[in-house]
């Protein structure tokens, strides 16, 4: 919704699920486009990583993320969605001086959203259900 609505106002945008996003920023660095693809993200108004701490960090990973975040900071705005609680953020992106860096980046200008209640997908997929039963 945050980038739907930041489309709808004229921002551009970038949505990535963060697996996929230090995937594909791997594969630019292996055939020689990383320069160009981050500078792409770096010029995105918004970017939003989704699902971010599912998986721990492996060094390259963490190295993407803080030079994303480092070409964007106090430039442009990014979201990042977890279901991890932000204190076991350091423990996912591992190496303490980096995962500082990094935590300093997202957490220390952040406006915090958390969010409590069912899943949205549970709850769209407990309506699905009930509009397909057979009426009485």
């Amino acid at each position: 919704m945050l980038g739907q609505q930041a489309c709808i106002h004229g921002y551009t945008v970038c949505f990535w699920p963060a697996g996929k996003l230090f995937e594909q920023m791997k594969l630019c660095k292996a055939d020689g486009t990383y320069l160009r693809e981050l500078a792409k993200i770096s010029k995105k108004r918004l970017l939003i990583v989704d699902d971010f701490g599912l998986e721990v960090l492996d060094t390259a990973s963490r190295l993407i993320l803080l030079e994303i975040l480092e070409d964007r900071h106090g430039r442009s705005s990014s979201v990042f969605s977890s279901q991890l609680p932000v204190a076991h953020w350091h423990q996912v992106i591992g190496a303490p001086t980096i995962a500082d860096a990094i935590c300093d980046r997202i957490v220390h200008t952040a406006h915090r959203i958390e969010l409590k209640g069912e899943s949205v997908r549970k709850l769209y997929a407990n309506r699905g259900k009930e509009s397909k039963k057979e009426p009485a």
